[in-house]
């Protein structure tokens, strides 16, 4: 029997489809919400009502400037957030967010009242395989001339940095990376022991959004 070809609403009746992003969030400097924590919270509050319901959220850890002698110390944490906006659009209001709080793209890793990196969104890998390896792969040199024209997922330099990786343990420890196939925790526990050392958890804590908040 032949099928009739015919408008189909039953798209429109679907759920969405969400996934889960990692973020890691960072503060230096007092910003126009206020100083470094006063800043994570009120980022976190606008990451749960522009992106999705934050569903993980880190302790707070205080971390040496990177690169080493950037500017001051930075208070960071992490997230893990459920939403249905794709990365590209999840990366676009992290950087609204970051707007709001004053912040200006000038010079490349200075003191910055608010930095919001997406780090992962599920296990995509993004914008290829390729593409991704050769960032990955980048020299600390190159890292500090060149600017990714496109958005790269996983975060290239997530697997080297304590500062993101420590926190991400609070939310995210069996994340596993979809190159690697190393968990967070996996990674974390490969950083040298002066690195993991560097990383000093606070004892102010961010409070997670109310759902619908």
């Amino acid at each position: 029997m032949s099928q009739e070809s015919r408008p189909s609403k039953i798209s429109e009746n679907l759920p969405q489809i969400r996934s889960v992003v990692l973020v890691a969030l960072g503060s230096n400097r007092p910003s126009a919400w206020g100083d470094p924590r006063e800043t994570l919270q009120r980022a976190v509050s606008q990451v749960g009502s522009k992106i999705g319901v934050i569903r993980a959220l880190s302790g707070l850890y205080r971390t040496p400037a990177f690169p080493a002698g950037s500017g001051p110390d930075f208070v960071n944490a992490a997230l893990a957030a459920e939403t249905a906006l794709s990365p590209g659009e999840v990366l676009s209001a992290l950087h609204a967010i970051e707007a709001d709080a004053g912040r200006e793209r000038n010079v490349r890793w200075s003191a910055r009242g608010l930095d919001l990196d997406l780090i992962a969104a599920g296990d995509l890998v993004l914008p290829d395989p390729e593409t991704h390896e050769e960032w990955r792969d980048l020299t600390l040199e190159d890292q500090m001339k060149r600017v990714p024209e496109t958005l790269i997922l996983p975060h290239p330099r997530m697997q080297e940095r304590a500062f993101v990786l420590v926190p991400l343990c609070d939310v995210a420890p069996d994340w596993v990376h979809p190159v690697s196939g190393r968990s967070v925790s996996e990674m974390c526990a490969g950083l040298p022991q002066g690195a993991l050392d560097e990383v000093q958890k606070l004892h102010s804590a961010l409070v997670k959004p109310q759902k619908g908040a």
